[in-house]
C-alpha cells in the first residue's frame, strides 16, 4: 500500500522514461536501452521468452548501436520509437498491434513495417489491442485493433501495418 522501490535496473542504470501496460512495466534506461517486468505470456517484455519476470529484466538488442528515446504499453505489447525514429514492438499480435504485418506475436523487438515513403515516428502511444505514432510530417499512423474505429482510417477494419488516419 506503500510506494515501493524497484529491484535494480542495472549496475549505475536509471530509468529516464517509463510506461504500464495491463501486467507489465516497462522502462527506457541512461543508456537507451529498455528493462521491463511483470507479466509475460505473450512475450510483452521483449527478453526472447514467456517467463514472467518479478524484477527488473533486459530486453533483447533493439538493433546494432539503436537506443529507445520513447516508450509505450497496451494490453500485453510494447512499442518503442528508436534514436533513428523507427518503431520497435514486441508481445501480443493478435490484432497487428505491432505493425509488423503479421498476427503473430513477438518474444523480442521487431520492426514495424514502413511508416511511410522518409517518414519517423517522433511520438507515441498504445492502448489496450493498438497503437498510434504521431510522424514527422505532424500526422497519425496507427495499427492494430479498430473494432470501433479507434485507429482514425474511417473503416472499423483490424490493421497489421501502420495506416495514416483519416484527413478531412
Amino acid at each position: 500500500n506503500t510506494p515501493t522501490q524497484t529491484s535494480s535496473l542495472g549496475t549505475d542504470r536509471t530509468a529516464v522514461a517509463i510506461t504500464a501496460g495491463e501486467y507489465h512495466t516497462c522502462a527506457i534506461l541512461d543508456d537507451g536501452s529498455v528493462s521491463c517486468w511483470g507479466y509475460n505470456g505473450n512475450g510483452g517484455l521483449g527478453d526472447g521468452n514467456n517467463i514472467d519476470r518479478d524484477t527488473p529484466t533486459q530486453t533483447t538488442d533493439l538493433g546494432l548501436g539503436t537506443r529507445a528515446v520513447a516508450i509505450t504499453a497496451g494490453g500485453f505489447h510494447t512499442c518503442a520509437i528508436l534514436d533513428d525514429g523507427s518503431v520497435s514492438c514486441w508481445g501480443w499480435n493478435t490484432n497487428g498491434e505491432l505493425g509488423d504485418g503479421t498476427n503473430t506475436d513477438q518474444y523480442t523487438p521487431t520492426q514495424t513495417s514502413s511508416l511511410g515513403t522518409g517518414r519517423t515516428a517522433v511520438a507515441i502511444d498504445a492502448g489496450g489491442y493498438h497503437t498510434c505514432a504521431i510522424l514527422d510530417d505532424g500526422s497519425v499512423s496507427c495499427w492494430g485493433r479498430n473494432n470501433y474505429g479507434q485507429l482514425g482510417d474511417g473503416t472499423t477494419y483490424n490493421r497489421h501495418t501502420p495506416t495514416q488516419t483519416y484527413r478531412l
